[in-house]
């Protein structure tokens, strides 16, 4: 996605969003330079904070040490809130908690998007970081137990299908009511993977349109959900109580 385009998505999303409504925009770049740029102009049309993947094309040499120079100077010029965002299926680079720990008590590193899946990793980001840092959970089926460990919520694909739902989740958690948040999240489960692992972003937009939302077609070269994964995914939103 081109900056311009970027920034015309961000426009409309402000516009529309409802009134106190935190807007998030991914600025993450492979170049410092470049993620402070997207990070300047996201702010500048409105953003409330930004998400910044870590830069993964150098992959050996993205060292612990890299990674904390490049989120300070990022964090440093940016007009907004910075949220670190950790994705190793796609990057193939994780960010260690230790790093994580030392760049929360940069004022303006708030929290992290952790789709890693690896509940020990979610448990040394609560225990390492303070208390006001925001674990965020980004993998589906670690949801509940992030929540379970102490994440202070989640940022996830499953919530494009299922809004409600992980709502209902991260709520019955806070409030005790564990053996509903089982329940909800157990049976919404072949989803969650149908719409990350399973099928990907075509998945995911095949059932947003099955639902009755928008997906459209994937931007190339990802190709549209076949007619068998649409009839797959029919079956999986029927099974999870997600489409009558």
């Amino acid at each position: 996605m081109a900056l311009d385009e970027f920034l015309e998505v961000l426009r409309i999303v402000r516009r529309t969003a409802l009134p106190g409504m935190l807007v998030i925009a991914g600025t993450g770049r492979q170049s410092t330079q470049e993620t402070i740029l997207w990070t300047r102009a996201a702010a500048d049309e409105g953003a409330d904070a930004v998400l910044v993947v870590t830069p993964f094309f150098y992959g050996r040499q993205m060292t612990g040490e890299a990674l904390r120079r490049h989120y300070e100077a990022v964090a440093d010029a940016s007009p907004v809130p910075l949220l670190i965002y950790n994705v190793p299926k796609f990057t193939h680079l994780n960010i260690s908690p230790t790093v994580v720990a030392g760049l929360a008590s940069h004022e303006k590193i708030i929290g992290i998007k952790d789709s890693a899946g690896d509940i020990g990793q979610l448990i040394d980001l609560v225990r390492l970081c303070p208390p006001n840092f925001d674990v965020l959970v980004g993998n589906g089926p670690a949801f509940l137990s992030g929540l379970q460990v102490g994440a202070s919520g989640g940022i996830l694909a499953l919530a494009n299908v299922a809004p409600r739902e992980c709502v209902s989740i991260w709520r019955w958690v806070s409030e005790g009511q564990l053996e509903q948040a089982k329940a909800l999240h157990f049976r919404l489960m072949e989803v969650a993977r149908a719409v990350t692992s399973g099928y990907g972003v075509p998945g995911l937009k095949a059932a947003m349109d099955l639902l009755g939302y928008y997906g459209g077609p994937p931007r190339p070269p990802l190709l549209a959900a076949t007619d068998e994964v649409r009839a797959v995914l029919e079956r999986l939103l029927r099974k999870a109580g997600l489409k009558e």
